[in-house]
């Protein structure tokens, strides 16, 4: 396998967008070789699950300022998978306190919870353009190689 793989898909801020970024990860990573049985299994959720809160904030929390965002995969050396959602919108995500009846405003808990629970981290970076990118960097586990996914 390459040193470096890259891919990724700008999406309409819509929320039908959020399982077509979620599906568009579950290939691209398929494709990189992540197994669909045992620990890869597990894997691959989380980062689905990841994909699909990363993708609701940029879609709920950007009020209508961010037209589209970017879903960014980079599979570094066979060692880092890095995930990235990009969206226009100046505001950073915020820790919310969990209370019992809050309807919403766990996500980045659970994504930092679930990065932290596969000894991966969690950053935010501004983009050139105003925006922000909020990353999720993990230790890549899929044992098989395969070939760059084509396309993606």
């Amino acid at each position: 396998m390459a040193d470096h793989q890259e891919a990724s898909v700008t999406l309409p801020s819509d929320p039908a967008s959020v399982a077509t970024a979620r599906r568009y990860v579950a290939d691209v990573l398929s494709a990189w070789g992540l197994p669909d049985e045992g620990a890869g299994a597990e894997t691959g959720d989380s980062i689905r699950l990841i994909v699909s809160e990363l993708a609701t904030n940029a879609v709920q929390h950007t009020f209508g300022q961010s037209p589209t965002f970017t879903v960014d995969i980079r599979l570094e050396r066979d060692e880092w998978l890095r995930v990235g959602v990009t969206d226009s919108h100046p505001r950073w995500p915020r820790r919310l306190p969990a209370a019992v009846q809050q309807d919403n405003g766990r996500g980045m808990r659970i994504i930092r919870w679930l990065a932290a629970e596969a000894g991966g981290r969690l950053s935010v970076v501004p983009t050139d353009e105003g925006g922000k990118t909020v990353w999720i960097a993990l230790p890549w586990t899929a044992g098989a190689t395969a070939a760059p996914a084509g396309g993606c």
